[in-house]
């Protein structure tokens, strides 16, 4: 089977290197919050220019903590887009928040700028835009929203390390940014972990000491808290990952455009848009069809994997039956939902395996319209 994406090979590819620090770390006996993890932070501060970068358990988390720091609550509302992993309007519930969302634009699959203003009320507090599937939402226009409102914009990176929006790295255009290193994202390690960016101390610091039971000093707590800490291996493991980072998402795009080259004239698959002023950085690879259910059973006649990202709209989900949104409310997002699935692409994956993708979808029979 072709995988969508496949993280033991990026394990052999790095293993010497993972195995030695992972032993020398073992040897120490210090596991949790250390050199290495305080060396990661310095180093992706470094890299993207903000003043703070902070270590934590997963993605969720850094979504969960950013908004409790920011004094997200019950009784506000955040908007955000109806068609992402669960997990980034989760966090705004976890706090107690609304999560109030909004349709997307349907070529980059990103919260659409120019629904927002319809949405706020005087309880909204912030706009969370994803970067989904490696491409950078429209953050100037989100920007201007938000500033013309007093609204926080925190980021959810979680998909898109390495992306850029008009010159800027993402994670550096908000007031803060979450990412996730879950196994499968560009940069990864081996289980979960995550990270909060921003330049703003306050939030910095308010969020170091959420993260760590809600305390400054040993013993001693300030409010309640959580656990959510990067553990030293991991750590170490995203070092090593971080110096190959740049390579492995150019080598993304490479695929990604031969992807193109080779795909644009088949008629009933549409390919993903990449705007001239962003980086995609294809953490998936997302194409559209109206025979998605036929495709998938030929690619996989053809041992070709493939996945759908995502089944079931947000605000669809039996979770937030309470909001009381209905199927039509939001008609594009509910449109990809049942029309995306991604396809191979990895920096790993081999131009044959490549080209036994391309050559899968090409043979694809469209069956007749009646």
């Amino acid at each position: 089977m072709i995988p969508i994406t496949d993280p033991k090979r990026q394990f052999a590819a790095l293993e010497a290197d993972i195995m030695g620090k992972m032993i020398e770390i073992l040897q120490k006996g210090s596991y949790i919050s250390g050199e290495h993890v305080k060396k990661f932070e310095s180093v992706i501060a470094n890299r993207l220019g903000v003043e703070e970068a902070i270590a934590v358990a997963n993605g969720t988390d850094a979504l969960v903590l950013t908004l409790h720091a920011y004094g997200i609550g019950p009784g506000d509302e955040v908007i955000t887009t109806p068609f992402s992993f669960f997990a980034t309007a989760e966090a705004i519930s976890r706090v107690g928040a609304t999560p109030v969302f909004v349709d997307i634009d349907p070529t980059t699959f990103n919260l659409d700028p120019g629904k927002v203003s319809e949405k706020l009320s005087k309880r909204t507090k912030a706009i969370l835009p994803v970067h989904l599937f490696g491409q950078p939402a429209d953050m100037n226009e989100l920007n201007n929203v938000a500033k013309q409102h007093g609204l926080i914009v925190i980021e959810d990176a979680c998909q898109a390390f390495g992306a850029v929006y008009q010159g800027e790295e993402i994670g550096t255009l908000g007031d803060a940014a979450c990412f996730s290193f879950f196994p499968t994202k560009n940069l990864s390690t081996m289980g979960d972990g995550g990270m909060v960016v921003t330049s703003d101390p306050v939030i910095a610091k308010r969020i170091r000491e959420l993260k760590t039971h809600g305390s400054n000093e040993k013993y001693f707590h300030e409010e309640i808290g959580y656990n959510s800490r990067l553990d030293e291996i991991h750590a170490a493991i995203l070092l090593c990952c971080l110096d190959h980072i740049d390579s492995w998402n150019a080598k993304r795009g490479l695929w990604a455009d031969r992807y193109k080259k080779n795909l644009e004239a088949l008629r009933y698959i549409s390919l993903p848009n990449e705007k001239s002023d962003r980086r995609h950085v294809y953490h998936l690879y997302v194409i559209a069809t109206e025979e998605r259910d036929l495709l998938i059973k030929h690619l996989a006649s053809r041992n070709i994997q493939t996945g759908i990202y995502y089944p079931q709209c947000i605000h669809l989900q039996k979770a937030y039956e309470h909001l009381s949104y209905q199927e039509g409310d939001f008609p594009l997002a509910e449109q990809l939902s049942k029309r995306l699935l991604a396809i191979p692409l990895f920096p790993f994956m081999t131009e044959n395996e490549q080209d036994i993708v391309i050559a899968g979808l090409k043979d694809f029979q469209v069956m007749p319209s009646c």
